[in-house]
């Protein structure tokens, strides 16, 4: 067994001696012991631990691989945030403002995707070891919001009924404003008996509504999400931002990025997160490929009490994005691509002449390769806020503000 020195962090969190060798766990400037396998040290021990070193909060940390970064300082997870951002932006030759981070308290996450086994007693729902199959329970979990955690039960009776030996259940529960909306997926073809046995246990758990491999079995109550001051339905298992104060984060800096444009184009809608709220002053054409959540959308929009024109358009932006011409009638844009980025439609944005852009982001390599772009076409990058709303992990969510001239 050989010492090391751990020089810094990567982008999955593991620290990386030279090699480079990583090393889960660890910290820069650590010293610790360990045995090279591959590119990986295994049985690594703490010799030296660095003053950024904190007893981890919660009782699973050790096993579970649901976070990886609870043995660092809130101070020091904040500035490597930062950083991860300002050296993928280097990388591209360019510099920005950073605001301060605003990171998500503990037991907010809303949303989580319960690994589930059944076992010769029962069922147990967790999440995966680190680097492994293995199913670690959690009940004790600091990462989740409770309404999140006391879904684990009827993800556990889910597996009895519908699952196998053999196999896992994904058991995806979102925080609703109306109980816990359950999607299934890796279950038993659906049959009589399932027909009859899951809406059973939606009600013995009040679940809003359950869903098995993407067909909708039972719905007590529509789960709402609030978007401003509209209610939005979405489809099961849509995309939902991780934490209700993560979301606020990044809406607020969308909002004062959009600033005071009457006519605003949302590209990567989704169901409405930013799109809804900023109807409330503006004229919004809200752009997204999935069509089930657009007429989600479009739904909260009609119901939702005192909001400007809301239009949408169902579009794959990577294969057609919107044009300069399709453009030019926008004060504004609101863009949050998937963690490829958007490379096809900033092309398009360089050529366009609209004032502001609010780009949201979660992949800090992406993002800095279209601000280049962007960067390039006459855009100036204002400002950066980075939103960790992935709190012990190792990722990154980003806003940042562009204007022309």
């Amino acid at each position: 067994m050989s010492e090391y020195k751990i020089q810094r962090l990567g982008h999955q969190g593991d620290g990386i001696a030279a090699g480079p060798l990583f090393a889960p766990l660890t910290l820069p400037g650590e010293v610790v012991t360990g045995t090279a396998d591959g590119t990986r040290l295994t049985d690594v021990r703490i010799v030296t631990p660095s003053a950024d070193r904190v007893a981890a909060p919660c009782r699973h940390f050790k096993t579970c691989g649901g976070c990886q970064l609870q043995h660092a300082s809130d101070e020091f997870v904040a500035q490597w945030k930062i950083d991860v951002v300002r050296r993928a932006l280097e990388a591209q030759g360019l510099e920005a403002a950073f605001r301060p981070i605003q990171t998500s308290p503990p037991q907010s996450r809303r949303r989580a995707g319960f690994s589930v086994k059944r076992t010769k007693k029962g069922a147990m729902a967790g999440f995966h070891a680190r680097a492994s199959g293995l199913v670690i329970e959690i009940p004790d979990c600091q990462l989740l919001h409770p309404d999140v955690m006391a879904a684990r039960p009827a993800a556990e009776a889910l597996a009895v009924l519908g699952g196998s030996r053999k196999g896992e259940l994904t058991v995806m529960v979102t925080r609703s404003m109306d109980g816990a909306d359950v999607a299934v997926t890796g279950g038993k073809p659906l049959d009589n008996d399932l027909r009859i046995g899951l809406p059973a246990i939606a009600e013995e758990f009040s679940l809003a509504r359950l869903t098995w491999d993407g067909e909708v079995i039972a719905m007590r109550e529509p789960p709402r999400q609030q978007f401003g001051r509209a209610h939005v339905v979405p489809p099961a298992g849509a995309f939902l931002q991780a934490t209700d104060a993560g979301e606020a984060a990044l809406l607020a800096a969308v909002r004062e990025i959009v600033g005071g444009a009457a006519q605003v184009v949302d590209l990567f809608a989704g169901c409405g997160t930013f799109a809804l709220p900023i109807a409330e002053k503006a004229e919004v054409h809200a752009v997204e490929g999935e069509a089930q959540m657009l007429a989600a959308l479009d739904r909260g929009w009609r119901e939702a009490p005192a909001l400007k024109k809301v239009s949408h358009e169902a579009r794959d932006l990577f294969r057609r994005p919107l044009m300069p011409d399709e453009l030019k009638r926008f004060d504004a844009a609101v863009i949050d691509p998937p963690r490829a980025g958007a490379e096809a439609q900033v092309a398009e944005l360089c050529r366009s002449q609209v004032a502001r852009i609010a780009f949201v982001s979660c992949n800090p390599v992406s993002f800095a390769r279209d601000a280049k772009a962007l960067v390039d076409a006459g855009y100036r990058m204002e400002w950066v806020q980075v939103v960790d709303q992935f709190r012990w992990s190792a990722h990154v969510e980003l806003v940042a503000a562009f204007c022309r001239g």
